[in-house]
């Protein structure tokens, strides 16, 4: 028996009896499809064929017919998926997925509502419980940590159980738990993360980092008794994953992560203004107060790796030969998308660094895990930016699609999902078609509706947070909070909403909008996907891609 965490192997073990229940659903005791009463194929009388003939009646029909195709056309063995791909939209609730797929709508010309995201086509959807061990609205240190351990912990923790107390290293001993990127790795498959977010960020950090606190993402935020009990902060835990990995299970040999494209490059370097990147923005771009260039050390690992910066050196690689690929594309987090033209070196889109990690991970006949994040959305509805917010979820569901296009529906399990949700709401009684960014126009009017103060409102809110802002054709959310926050109704008689820079009125005036705790929805298809279904603990989306790639047992036996 392989020395995996002996709590976390509960957890498996118990989400394996769940899906067991999930794989008979719909099959009668012999583990057939059941198969519809000769009576449903009599003939209608004509009052019910009118009804068929509706255009709604018909469209929903044949998506049932498809998913049921499906459903019957797909594996239920475990290990049928040669490929794993996990989206998670940092904090895209089911408020900004309906947004976005009106916003992208309309942007397309159409009223919007019938408007579907590239994963609102997926055949199989869930829902799943974000709550953290110790926290009713969770983060998505938290969060992340389940869905690709499934196991839930506490707020503030990454990679380890809710044994863990947030901020204090030693409590960290021997509550480490493994991940389905890990797991991915010890089997032989090839691995890459994605992220607009820095790459030390939570939720990227998840796939391949245990720490006591998500904030030590270089030594300098890290507490001098933390760093003299022996942990490491999650920028080095990145270049050092190959031989931490080995060093936690030894007689393993692994080749490390394969990819790795996001944000985050003052993590990584001294802060040094000799270290400093030609695109730094920074007077010294460097946070680490440990003289360590991890940029030189990772590429001392990886001697046949591509270190990239830009635009220009992304374009460059060559998918068919990098051997391993480190994109580090801004000092901090990456543009948002309808920011990113502003970048004066030039960034990749979500859509184009999705594309160009799976081009070198299935370069690899054994398979591959990716993990790609919309990190942005979620900082943007911390900025009380619907615009920002919706934007990259629209550019989120462009990354998906990307992924459909390479991959195959027989092989490849793909995922889609959310950490967390935020306080974000959809209100009012607008007409059919009315700018989502829009002030409410009711059905049957041509005038903005009145509040009982006189007051038009938008369509789109926020419960808290830094509130209205007015900043015109400003793309870069960010610029919010440059000024203090501001609560309640204001006049927008003569404000444009749906310009890029306005930011939406709060209840609630904060530093900053709060997550939400509601559920969020799990989308997937392909080999796997017939167990997106009900609702759960977070914690089973691992146990889903777990059974689809058979992960756990494949890296079991290389243990042995």
């Amino acid at each position: 028996m392989p020395k995996f965490a002996q709590s976390q192997l509960r957890y498996v073990t118990r989400s394996a009896l769940s899906l067991v229940g999930l794989l008979l659903i719909g099959c009668n005791p012999t583990g057939t499809a059941v198969s519809p009463s000769p009576e449903a194929s009599r003939a209608a009388p004509e009052a019910l064929l009118s009804v068929t003939d509706n255009k709604w009646y018909k469209e929903s029909a044949a998506a049932v017919a498809e998913t049921n195709k499906q459903a019957q056309r797909l594996a239920l063995q475990a290990g049928s998926a040669k490929n794993i791909i996990l989206f998670v939209g940092d904090g895209m609730g089911v408020t900004t997925v309906t947004a976005a797929r009106i916003f992208q709508g309309q942007q397309q010309g159409m009223s919007g509502e019938e408007n579907s995201l590239s994963f609102g086509k997926f055949p199989f959807v869930g829902l799943s419980k974000t709550y953290n061990v110790d926290a009713q609205t969770a983060d998505s240190a938290g969060t992340m940590t389940a869905l690709v351990s499934g196991v839930k912990t506490n707020i503030g923790v990454i990679g380890l159980d809710e044994n863990t107390r947030k901020g204090d290293c030693e409590s960290a001993a021997g509550n480490q738990l493994f991940t389905a990127l890990e797991l991915a790795e010890i089997a032989g498959l090839s691995t890459g993360i994605v992220s607009t977010a820095r790459i030390t960020h939570a939720t990227p950090a998840a796939t391949y980092a245990k720490s006591a606190d998500r904030d030590w993402e270089n030594p300098s935020m890290m507490p001098a008794a933390a760093i003299a009990a022996g942990c490491e902060d999650i920028a080095s835990q990145l270049v050092n994953f190959e031989r931490n990995l080995e060093a936690r299970y030894p007689g393993i040999d692994v080749d490390g992560i394969e990819v790795a494209l996001g944000g985050g490059r003052r993590e990584f370097l001294p802060n040094d203004p000799a270290a400093n990147s030609r695109d730094a923005r920074s007077s010294v771009e460097g946070d680490r107060n440990d003289s360590r260039n991890l940029v030189q050390e990772w590429q001392a690992l990886y001697p046949r790796g591509d270190y990239v910066i830009d635009q220009a050196g992304f374009d460059a690689v060559d998918s068919n030969s990098s051997e391993n690929l480190l994109g580090l594309f801004n000092e901090s987090e990456m543009r948002y998308e309808a920011d990113r033209k502003n970048d004066l070196a030039g960034e990749p889109s979500l859509t184009q660094m999705t594309a160009k990690a799976i081009d070198i991970l299935d370069n690899n006949e054994q398979g591959f895990f990716l993990m790609v994040e919309a990190g942005r959305i979620d900082h943007g509805h911390h900025a009380n930016s619907a615009f920002a917010a919706l934007s990259d979820t629209v550019e989120l569901s462009h990354a998906v699609q990307a992924a459909l296009d390479a991959t195959s529906r027989e092989d490849t399990l793909i995922i889609v999902t959310a950490d967390h949700s935020h306080v974000f709401t959809m209100a009012g009684y607008p007409r059919r078609g009315n700018p989502i960014l829009g002030k409410v126009v009711n059905v049957g009017s041509d005038k903005p509706a009145l509040d009982d103060d006189g007051l038009p409102y938008t369509t789109l809110g926020y419960t808290n947070g830094l509130g209205f802002r007015d900043l015109g054709d400003e793309s870069n959310a960010d610029m919010a909070y440059y000024s203090k926050s501001l609560a309640g109704r204001q006049d927008l008689t003569a404000i444009d909403t749906q310009a890029r820079g306005f930011h939406q009125e709060v209840l609630v005036p904060l530093e900053g909008e709060t997550h939400g705790g509601e559920d969020v929805a799990v989308y997937g298809i392909g080999p796997g996907a017939h167990l997106v279904t009900g609702s759960h603990e977070q914690s089973i989306v691992f146990h889903v891609m777990n059974h689809a790639g058979n992960l756990f047992e494949r890296a079991a036996a290389v243990l042995k």
